[in-house]
């Protein structure tokens, strides 16, 4: 992966005009670079569809988004959404390359509540939603898309409500039918990845 030097100038526009610059850096930490990395990776070895709509749940400051438009993924269009309203214009920022193309929106709304059309569906924040909430998301999920689902055994960190304890733990949460399932070791914990259609 090979990142467009314009893209890395709009990473450090978003950090220098964030209301919180040490949130906004989180997004570029070790583990979370890694995690992100390799499910770009893993994505690139699936078969997709020529052009492919993606929506990020969970999609926090958008540097997922700006991954992907940097991989080998044949991408017509990215959605990233987040609950939180202070993530939108760093997403924004990120991916403004892309927004300036069509390529690229930021939406603040819950997950839960979301309808929407898309090719790949990706939720790297498993670990945030309870189990219920979980449901309810992945009930809205188009049944022809490919999903990508992240989660850790992180329990000490305050946000995570809903871990899993293993890989296996992942899956069974998970209610699909995987055709990938890893795990990442991280400096603080261990990511697992599920990729794979509704059951």
């Amino acid at each position: 992966m090979k990142i467009d030097i314009e893209d890395i100038m709009f990473w450090m526009d978003a950090i220098r005009n964030s209301k919180d610059k040490y949130r906004t850096l989180e997004s570029f930490w070790k583990g979370q670079l890694y995690s992100k990395v390799w499910l770009v990776k893993e994505l690139e070895q699936s078969a997709l569809p020529s052009k492919n709509q993606i929506v990020i749940h969970g999609g926090w400051n958008g540097v997922l988004a700006s991954l992907i438009f940097n991989s080998n993924i044949n991408v017509k269009y990215i959605t990233s959404l987040d609950i939180d309203p202070e993530c939108e214009d760093t997403a924004r920022t990120i991916n403004k390359r892309q927004e300036i193309e069509g390529r690229f929106q930021a939406v603040t709304e819950d997950m839960c509540e979301y309808d929407y059309y898309a090719d790949i569906v990706i939720n790297t924040s498993c670990e945030h939603l309870t189990q219920k909430q979980y449901n309810k998301w992945l009930q809205k999920v188009p049944p022809s898309a490919t999903i990508v689902l992240q989660s850790n055994d992180y329990f000490e960190h305050v946000e995570h409500v809903n871990c899993a304890t293993d890989l296996d733990d992942f899956v069974k949460m998970s209610g699909i039918k995987p055709f990938f399932a890893g795990e990442l070791e991280t400096p603080n914990y261990k990511r697992f990845m599920i990729i794979g259609k509704k059951k």
